[in-house]
């Protein structure tokens, strides 16, 4: 006899029975700790309300973590509160502040960043635009809010038809 057939555990003789180990291909455990979500520094001025070239290297030159930007909201630093107080404003800012769309400023070919005191101005002046503009800013909010009464009141109708529709099926 020889010493291959004596052996009946040899993987060579028999493939069938060797142990056959395969990589563990399960979903593993996730790590306790977790990685900070960064955000470019363009993203965190606009979630800020400034202008990113107006904001100092310190702010622009990393990636700011969501952890960093909600510490900067509760305690804004100096250079923030001056951004916010006197600009120059981003064009949203911008556009709030007058009143009018963004679009609107388009329109008027206002393409530059504002100042406080520029808005302050424009306010007082009311060019003919600014006039416009903001009349065509008041009737498209009236008629958002027409359009939202007018669904609000379509919808209250019918939950009060199906109401009765199901009234009228348990009297039955």
């Amino acid at each position: 006899m020889s010493t291959v057939e004596s052996n009946p555990i040899d993987p060579v003789v028999d493939n069938a029975e060797a142990p056959v180990y395969r990589e563990d291909t399960r979903q593993q455990p996730k790590p306790k700790t977790k990685k900070p979500q960064m955000m470019k520094a363009e993203t965190a001025a606009k979630k800020l309300g400034i202008l990113l070239s107006a904001a100092p290297d310190s702010f622009t030159a990393e990636p700011i973590s969501r952890e960093q930007l909600d510490g900067i909201l509760a305690d804004p630093p100096a250079w923030l509160v001056e951004l916010r107080a006197n600009g120059p404003h981003p064009r949203p800012v911008v556009a709030a502040r007058l009143g009018v769309s963004i679009s609107g400023l388009n329109r008027a070919e206002m393409t530059e960043p504002l100042t406080t005191a520029e808005i302050k101005h424009l306010l007082e002046t009311k060019p003919q635009w600014l006039v416009v503009e903001r009349a065509t800013q008041h009737e498209v909010r009236e008629e958002q809010i027409r359009v939202k009464n007018a669904q609000a009141g379509k919808e209250a109708l019918a939950k009060e038809a199906a109401k009765k529709d199901s009234s009228k099926k348990h009297t039955k």
